[in-house]
């Protein structure tokens, strides 16, 4: 199996194109993201200012937390934080087994930040630069597929439809009265910019409306 990343492949994405033989990306992809990160909006400043308290009865006190309608305790914060790190740790474990890479190279590819596709071949995140023909031409060469194999494509599904931060602050919004903007956020344009990025890497610069 050959992954070819055209775009951007970090974090999850990342996680994925390992599962190949082979990693190819363009020049201009985004490699990387490697880390592991936990966000969760807080609206209780808001439900302070409007004079809104969101009780709860929780059978011991980490149930449910953190809770984006309060402030996060430190036992909670120190909860989620060990979740973080030892993902974090697998995530590493991953890269350096899949990867073939030494205890120095692993700490310097590992930091969280994304890379270029050139620089991600140079630190061994990827195999080669190149595109879909590079990818079949190697596979015909490593594993004697026939290079005139068809090309199916696979069309994608939203990737941001479902964000939960956003159900979050529609809840909220309607819970304090502003029904009116609730609404509004499942037709926030915004959401429709971030979907039509797609997976354009470096080259995610401006795209024409999906709809007229």
């Amino acid at each position: 199996m050959v992954v070819v990343v055209d775009g951007l492949a970090a974090s999850g994405g990342y996680i994925a194109a390992m599962a190949d033989d082979h990693i190819i990306a363009l020049d201009t992809s985004i490699i990387g993201s490697i880390g592991v990160l936990f966000q969760y909006p807080n609206f209780s400043d808001i439900l302070k200012t409007v004079g809104i308290q969101v009780e709860a009865i929780r059978s011991s006190p980490l149930k449910a937390a953190p809770s984006g309608f309060e402030p996060t305790s430190p036992e909670a914060r120190a909860a989620i934080a060990s979740i973080v790190m030892d993902s974090y740790a697998w995530f590493k474990g991953l890269v350096q087994s899949r990867r073939k890479l030494d205890d120095g190279l692993l700490n310097s590819v590992t930091d969280g930040r994304v890379f270029t596709g050139r620089q991600a071949v140079n630190l061994k995140l990827i195999d080669s630069l190149g595109n879909e023909k590079t990818a079949l031409e190697w596979l015909h060469r490593e594993k004697n597929i026939p290079a005139t194999t068809p090309v199916r494509d696979v069309p994608l599904t939203a990737r941001f439809g479902d964000l939960s931060f956003l159900h979050m602050a529609k809840f909220t919004l309607e819970t304090i009265g502003l029904t009116g903007f609730a609404q509004r956020i499942e037709t926030w344009g915004a959401l429709g910019a971030i979907e039509r990025l797609n997976l354009d890497g470096l080259l995610a610069l401006w795209h024409p409306p999906t709809e007229n």
